[in-house]
């Protein structure tokens, strides 16, 4: 290496080291400065913190001050609430001892006053024995028969008074419900005017000769056998002259042998083959009548839309009689009468006009079903279709009980087209007994002297004893006896009972 090289070295080498000198001398007279002017800052932050925290220590110190001031009155407050309510609960504890003593007091004159009782009821029991074994010597009764004595004396004037009370009620309301009753009847009757149905049914068959018996008995009685049966009826051929008798249960039967009976003596060919012939000619022939009968009743009382099953079993009741009476008008007549009855009152007229007309279609079947008629009427409605409203008009038309105005109204109407002149009739034999039985049934009753029946059985008028019956008891004896002519009695429409009451004083002037 060359020596001005090394100099110009150590000549760069010396001025630095000179620079850097002098730099570091300048910046450590500045960091002076800036700690100088940190420490002052940092002593004016101490000073503003000290104060801040005086500041801090004081607010701290009010509000410490402030909360043990509060909480000192609530504690106070407290106190004496504590305070009120001990002195409160210790004046309720005196008061509950005191009620307490005065109950222990109350009970034991309780107590007292029950041992009083006890022995003022054990002196009263004695002397109520007592007193009942003199009055059972004094009377010579026992106590059950005098007991029994004064309850039935009870009852007796109860039912007096019931009675009394009961017959001031009718004579009260009597001549108003009469009179409203007959203005109603009396207008639906007018309304109607249907023919007498108080035909004859008959099984009895003219003969032109009596030369006829015996082509109608035939060989070895042949004949007679295949219609009876083919028909289901017995032929009867006495010595009565040119007649012969069909007798069956079965009305439409008894009608299908009649009229084969008769196409056979106007043929004049008798024989099983022909018989057979006649017999089914006649069946279709009455089948046909029944649906014509049928219907025509449906039209006459303007009854739309029943089952045809049902009017069939209707067009039947041509055929069936009661009491003389038919049983197809009957019930033409009950429909017609229910439903002007219905139109008087204000209630459902097609109800009580269905109700009349099928009242009595159970005694179309009443061959072949058993049970009363109302019933199997009523069932066999239900099972075609009829309302319920309807259905039980017919069920109860017999009944005491009616669950509607329109069953009422077919029960009355059936009452007064069975009831009227001309309606029915029955046989001398039936007629008797049935006025027997009435008057038999009001003799029945005590008190009463004699009993007669009268306007054919549709009045019975009962004679009483005056001394055993008095005004009263005669008006619940009249009710008593319907009751029972009800009950035990089967008749056509209604019978009047009427009681009556007479007393004599005869003198004698000398």
């Amino acid at each position: 290496m060359d020596i001005p090289i090394i100099l110009t070295v150590l000549v760069t080498a010396g001025v630095t080291g000179v620079g850097g000198a002098v730099y570091l001398l300048i910046r450590s007279k500045i960091d002076g400065k800036k700690v100088e002017h940190a420490k002052e800052m940092a002593k004016g932050v101490l000073t503003q913190a000290e104060e801040e925290k005086r500041s801090i220590l004081l607010s701290a110190q009010e509000e410490v001050l402030n909360l043990r001031t509060e909480g000192e009155k609530d504690i106070k407050e407290q106190r004496q609430e504590l305070n009120r309510l001990e002195r409160r609960y210790l004046q309720r504890e005196e008061q509950l001892e005191i009620k307490n003593e005065s109950l222990e007091k109350q009970q034991d004159g309780l107590i007292q006053q029950q041992e009083l009782v006890a022995r003022t009821v054990k002196e009263t029991e004695e002397l109520k024995v007592k007193q009942l074994e003199v009055l059972e010597e004094t009377a010579s009764l026992s106590v059950t028969q005098a007991r029994d004595i004064v309850v039935t004396k009870g009852e007796e004037e109860a039912k007096h008074e019931l009675s009394r009370k009961l017959y001031e009620l009718e004579k009260e309301h009597q001549s108003v419900a009469d009179e409203n009753a007959r203005r109603i009847i009396t207008l639906a009757i007018n309304r109607l005017a249907t023919d007498v149905v108080s035909e004859t049914t008959t099984s009895i068959v003219t003969l032109p000769s009596d030369d006829m018996k015996g082509r109608l008995i035939g060989r070895e009685g042949r004949n007679i056998r295949a219609l009876e049966s083919l028909t289901g009826v017995d032929v009867v051929i006495d010595d009565t002259p040119e007649i012969v008798t069909i007798s069956c249960f079965d009305p439409v039967r008894r009608e299908i042998a009649r009229l084969a009976l008769e196409k056979l003596i106007l043929d004049g060919r008798i024989q099983p083959a022909r018989i057979e012939d006649m017999v089914n000619r006649a069946h279709i022939e009455i089948e046909q009548t029944i649906q014509k009968a049928g219907e025509q009743a449906t039209f006459d009382t303007s009854t739309s839309g029943l089952n045809s099953d049902l009017v069939y079993h209707l067009g039947r009741l041509k055929y069936r009689y009661s009491y003389g009476e038919n049983v197809l008008k009957h019930s033409i007549e009950v429909g017609l009468l229910s439903g002007m009855l219905a139109a008087e009152v204000g209630a459902n007229i097609k109800v009580a006009t269905v109700g009349g007309l099928l009242h009595d279609v159970g005694k179309a079947l009443t061959h072949e079903i058993s049970g009363p008629h109302a019933e199997i009427g009523a069932d066999l409605a239900q099972k075609n279709g009829i309302a319920n409203d309807a259905y039980r008009c017919i069920l109860e038309h017999h009944d005491d009980d009616h669950s509607s105005i329109e069953s009422f109204i077919v029960a009355a109407a059936d009452a007064i087209s069975a009831a009227r002149p001309g309606a029915r009739k029955e046989s001398l034999e039936q007629y008797v007994k049935r006025l027997q039985d009435l008057e038999e049934t009001a003799i029945s009753f005590g008190g009463v002297d004699q009993a007669f029946a009268i306007q054919a059985g549709r009045e019975v008028r009962v004679m009483v004893k005056p001394e055993s019956i008095d005004d009263v008891s005669s008006a619940a004896l009249a009710r008593d006896i319907a009751k029972k002519v009800e009950q035990d009695l089967v008749f056509p429409g209604q019978i009047k009972v009427t009681v009556i009451r007479e007393t004599r004083n005869t003198e004698i002037a000398r």
